[in-house]
């Protein structure tokens, strides 16, 4: 006769394990607690077709909560997501420019691609294929651009115009997405940002074609009675942004001692209009060694101000800007680059953007020998790395000057060549630019 203890028992999983059984529907369902947000404990339950497959799961999950990640909380969309990291987040971390570039492409971008899916089972994979995608389309006929001309030329004529978003553009798009996923899991919404994972490739930067030393001289002459010449001056002689130099107030110079202190930068904000805001970086904000050129043309702008506050009517403004319009307000960014397009047809220069005086400035210095951590300080960079990759282009004349100095230490006699050289030094040579 058997005894209750002679019948085999049934297994049980040890303290913490969870539960596997199965469901009236025939699935496997199993269940355990594993650590949540806020340092708390959350019953999860995990499904699969067969006791194994369910098991695995929440071994999986706990094997996880065991090493101190916590289970993605996020219930909600992408969309929903991405408009409260825009509306709670963002808006107190960034500038309200860049803002407005993150809120549009948000909006035009991310949120028709991937607003519907569940950002906790966000993969990488989705990812991947939405970036694809969204290399092939054409952005009249994917955003309705067509329908707000007045004249159709693309889907509604019946010929696609093939409008595709460029390498950096999209390069762009990839990075608000992987910012807005860093903040979501540093608040433990998500366990990983899966936007990390995918690789975009890294778009080919834009060639730059600054002035030659030829040119440039060429340029102050065309602008030298321009009214904005000591403008145009210091922006090819110091480098400065189009922001900084159109911000630089009266109070920053020190026409003395010769010096200009960088400290606000001017742009145009929609809540605003045309405002002077701190510089953008810690390394923007130094100071600067004016050249004597530009300090008699700061001089001799400083008295045509005069003479225009003078002949003006009273309804001159004094914002203490160093470069102001007629009337005494800030210059528009826009116009000074239409003026400055001007210029240089008159000048019968090509054309070349504002910014490209910045570059021309650090070339030409390039050019002379000087070393590039001091080319850094007077840009305004954070890293020298941001120095030496922005202008790692070297002009043909500084290659060839490389190459003939090459040429001369291997032009020299089979005594030399066969003599060491008895102090055991390397033999003297150009010092390279990294």
């Amino acid at each position: 006769m058997t005894t209750p203890r002679d019948t085999p028992s049934r297994r049980v999983r040890a303290n913490g394990d969870g539960t596997v059984y199965q469901r009236k529907d025939g699935r496997w369902e199993a269940a355990g607690y594993v650590l949540a947000p806020g340092n708390t404990r959350k019953r999860v339950c995990v499904y699969g077709t067969t006791r194994t497959e369910a098991l695995a799961k929440l071994t999986e999950k706990i094997a996880a909560s065991n090493r101190g990640v916590p289970v993605p909380s996020a219930q909600g969309s992408v969309s929903a997501y991405l408009t409260y990291w825009l509306e709670a987040v963002a808006v107190h971390q960034l500038r309200e420019n860049t803002h407005t570039r993150y809120t549009a492409c948000v909006h035009q971008h991310l949120i028709p691609g991937l607003g519907k899916k569940k950002l906790a089972k966000l993969s990488a994979k989705d990812v991947r294929t939405w970036l694809n995608q969204l290399r092939t389309t054409c952005q009249c006929c994917a955003r309705g651009i067509d329908a707000h001309r007045d004249h159709a030329r693309c889907c509604a004529a019946g010929t696609c115009c093939s409008k595709r978003l460029s390498p950096l553009t999209l390069a762009y798009i990839h990075s608000v997405l992987k910012s807005a996923l860093e903040h979501a899991v540093r608040e433990e919404e998500i366990t990983r940002n899966v936007a990390r994972n995918v690789r975009t490739g890294t778009p080919r930067p834009r060639r730059i074609e600054p002035l030659t030393a030829d040119e440039a001289r060429h340029f102050l002459a065309a602008v030298r009675y321009d009214r904005l010449f000591a403008l145009y001056e210091l922006a090819l002689r110091t480098g400065l942004r189009k922001g900084e130099l159109l911000g630089l107030q009266w109070e920053d110079l020190d026409l003395q001692k010769g010096t200009a202190s960088i400290r606000r930068t001017l742009q145009r904000t929609q809540t605003g209009g045309l405002t002077t805001i701190p510089t953008k970086t810690r390394a923007s904000e130094r100071r600067i060694a004016l050249p004597s050129e530009c300090i008699h043309s700061l001089k001799e702008r400083r008295e045509g101000q005069e003479g225009e506050r003078g002949s003006a009517a009273g309804g001159r403004r004094d914002s203490g800007l160093v470069f102001t319009t007629q009337a005494g307000g800030p210059i528009d960014s826009a116009n000074l680059n239409r003026s400055f397009r001007a210029l240089l047809d008159r000048a019968g220069l090509r054309r070349i953007r504002f910014h490209d005086l910045r570059h021309s400035t650090a070339t030409l210095l390039l050019e002379q020998g000087v070393e590039l951590v001091v080319i850094k300080e007077l840009l305004g960079h954070a890293h020298i790395g941001v120095t030496a990759t922005v202008y790692a282009h070297v002009r043909l004349r500084l290659q060839r000057d490389a190459i003939d100095l090459l040429g001369r230490a291997l032009q020299g006699s089979d005594d030399a060549t066969r003599q060491p050289d008895d102090r055991g030094e390397p033999p003297l040579c150009a010092a390279p630019v990294r």
